[in-house]
């Protein structure tokens, strides 16, 4: 598996100085955003010149762009909402095998209006998912015109809250462009140990021949998010079941600080490679 970690966790809006500091940290791959090159992060559109100076900067760090952010939330009240993220999508989607990643990663989303990441119990209801594969069938349509693949995390607040409804997901739009990213950290928020190694072990193996992707986040005892090798996390067991499924692709570390970095790099490695 490859070391890697959000290139927004530096400071800087400017892709060769971010990855910079991305490899100075120890890292050899990140998922990047595209606040990192100076624009927003679902920007209206990105220029020739920018995407050159992204591929550019990879070149040059030796840090390979695993994948690019496009996350919006997919299934907001408000339709225009959906409709700006969409376009916006669009516009990462058509960059993004230029700049040199081949996935792009996105956010099931919410009925909560103010917080994407926050949960609303109309997430669960038949017109939820209605709307999260219509919006998904719209962004794999432009996906596959670009030949690139579309990554999808299990997050707890979200309409894909766990392992069985992205594979639900997964089979009912049966699309090869459909991939999960996959966080030990977003399938619990307090569980006793075997519980939450329980929890690990399915879902790589209920989505195993999906993955992308892992992220590499922790949970304090209390259930609130800790920077990994802080937590409860088991991540030698993760490592195993990501083995298990077949996975050997990046392993990107977030919700950590810049001055973290280089530390929780040394974490993963050791964790990896002993």
């Amino acid at each position: 598996m490859q070391i890697g970690i959000f290139a927004k966790t530096f400071p800087g809006a400017d892709a060769n100085a971010v990855l910079a500091q991305v490899a100075a940290a120890g890292f050899t791959c990140t998922q990047f955003n595209m606040a990192c090159a100076g624009l927003p992060s679902l920007p209206e559109s990105i220029s020739a010149a920018t995407v050159s100076s992204i591929a550019a900067a990879s070149q040059r760090h030796n840090v390979a762009i695993s994948a690019v952010s496009a996350t919006y939330n997919m299934i907001h009240p408000d339709v225009g909402v959906r409709a700006r993220g969409l376009a916006s999508l669009a516009a990462i989607i058509a960059a993004a095998s230029d700049i040199g990643s081949r996935l792009v990663t996105l956010c099931t989303g919410t009925r909560d209006a103010q917080d994407q990441w926050r949960h609303h119990p109309d997430n669960t209801t038949p017109q939820a998912w209605r709307d999260l594969l219509a919006e998904m069938s719209r962004a794999i349509e432009i996906a596959e015109r670009h030949g690139v693949d579309l990554g999808i995390e299990p997050e707890l607040a979200n309409v894909i809250c766990g392992a069985a409804e992205a594979r639900r997901l997964i089979d009912q739009l049966g699309s090869p462009r459909l991939r999960i990213v996959l966080d030990p950290a977003n399938l619990f928020e307090v569980a006793a140990p075997e519980q939450r190694r329980a929890l690990v072990a399915h879902a790589a193996q209920l989505l195993g021949d999906r993955i992308s992707m892992a992220h590499a986040k922790d949970r304090a005892p209390d259930g609130g998010f800790a920077t990994a090798g802080k937590g409860v996390v088991d991540f030698a067991h993760f490592a195993d079941c990501l083995r298990a499924a077949g996975f050997d692709g990046p392993l990107v570390a977030h919700g950590l600080t810049a001055e973290e970095a280089a530390g929780v790099a040394a974490f993963l490695r050791q964790t990896l490679h002993g």
